[in-house]
C-alpha cells in the first residue's frame, strides 16, 4: 500500500477529488483553473496506476464506478483535513475570530465578558455578529457559534453552556400594580410582552390551563429578549426572560422575578464549531476561555450545570 501511495501524485488525487465531487470534468477544470483536457489526463493517469476505472464516461456526463465512489469518499475527507491544516498553519498571530451569536446571548452575557478574552489573547481580533439566522459554519466565514438547540448538529462539535429557561420579569412597581402577583393566574390580567407560544409553555409549567390562557395574549413582541425586557423595565408590562442573562438588573432591583417557575425551551445554549477545526488555536483558545467563564459565573449556580 505504501508503494502505491508513494507512486500517486497528490495533484492527481486533488483533480480526481474535484471531478468526483462536482460530477463533471468541465466544472472541475473551472474550479482548479486548468483545462478540461488536463483533468481528463490526470484522471486517466490515476486509473492506469490503480489499474481500475474510476469513472463511467457517458455521452454528456461522467459517473463514478463503485471503486470511484470508495476513493471519492476517502479523497474528500483527506482534502478537507489538508485544507483545514493549511488554513490553520497560514493564520497569522493577528488572526480574526468570527463569532455568530443569538442577540440576547451576545448582548446580555458575552459582550460584558469578551474584553477579558481579548486581554488574554491580544493577538486575536474578535468579530461578533448577532443574528437569529442559523449560520452554516462549514460554508460561511465564521469560526464559532453560540446557539440554542439540541447540540447535535452534523459536522459540528458542541459544548453545553447553560439551560434555555424563561420566567416572568417585571419592575417592582408593575408587580405592585398587579396586586403583588401572588399566583401565576394573576398574570392573566397583565400586559404581557413576548411570543405567545413561549407564554403558553410557561403557563403550562405553572399549571395554568389552556382555557384560562385564552384571554392572555401578549400585546408586544420584540425580535429579542433584550428588547422585550427593556420594555418591561420601561413599565410596559411583564416579559419572559432567561433570569441569568438579566442578573444585574435583578440584583439592582430594576427587575423582579415574581415566581420561581421556569419553562424549559429546547436543550439549552451551546458553543458549536466545525469538528474538523477543533484544533485551530484561536478556536481552542475561545472554547477554553468560554467554558471557564461559564463554570465561574455565580449567576448560573441556581439553575444547575451539566457536562458537555
Amino acid at each position: 500500500m505504501a508503494d502505491i501511495l508513494a507512486s500517486i501524485p497528490l495533484n492527481a488525487l486533488r483533480v480526481f477529488e474535484a471531478a468526483a465531487r462536482l460530477k463533471s470534468f468541465t466544472r472541475a477544470a473551472e474550479e482548479l483553473g486548468i483545462t478540461q483536457a488536463a483533468v481528463s489526463w490526470q484522471v486517466k493517469a490515476l486509473e492506469r496506476r490503480l489499474d481500475q476505472a474510476l469513472f463511467l464516461r457517458l455521452p454528456r456526463e461522467v459517473a463514478l464506478t463503485s471503486s470511484g465512489e470508495r476513493l471519492s469518499n476517502a479523497a474528500t475527507q483527506a482534502m478537507t483535513i489538508l485544507r483545514t491544516a493549511l488554513t490553520d498553519l497560514s493564520e497569522t498571530d493577528e488572526g480574526v475570530l468570527a463569532i455568530t451569536s443569538l442577540t440576547t446571548v451576545a448582548n446580555q452575557w458575552l459582550a460584558p465578558r469578551i474584553g477579558s478574552f481579548q486581554l488574554q489573547h491580544p493577538q486575536i481580533a474578535v468579530r461578533l455578529d448577532t443574528s437569529s439566522r442559523v449560520v452554516d459554519l462549514a460554508r460561511e466565514n465564521v469560526d464559532v457559534a453560540l446557539r440554542s438547540g439540541s447540540g447535535n448538529w452534523p459536522g459540528l462539535q458542541s459544548h453545553y453552556l447553560f439551560p434555555n429557561i424563561h420566567t416572568p420579569v417585571c419592575t417592582p412597581a408593575m408587580r405592585e400594580r398587579l396586586g403583588g402577583l401572588a399566583r401565576p393566574e394573576d398574570l392573566l390580567n397583565a400586559s404581557l410582552i413576548g411570543v405567545p407560544e413561549e407564554w403558553e409553555v410557561w403557563f403550562a409549567a405553572a399549571g395554568v390551563g389552556a382555557r384560562q390562557q385564552s384571554s392572555a395574549l401578549p400585546r408586544l413582541t420584540g425580535d429579542s429578549q433584550t428588547l422585550e425586557v427593556a420594555s418591561a423595565i420601561g413599565g410596559q408590562g411583564v416579559a419572559l426572560a432567561c433570569p441569568f442573562f438579566f442578573a444585574s438588573d435583578i440584583a439592582a432591583g430594576r427587575l423582579v422575578t415574581p415566581f420561581e417557575i421556569y419553562a424549559h425551551y429546547d436543550d439549552g445554549y451551546w458553543l458549536a464549531y466545525p469538528a474538523d477545526r477543533a484544533r485551530a488555536p484561536k478556536i481552542r483558545a475561545f472554547r477554553d476561555w468560554l467554558l471557564t467563564c461559564v463554570a465561574e459565573d455565580p449567576a448560573l449556580s441556581p439553575y444547575g450545570r451539566r457536562e458537555s
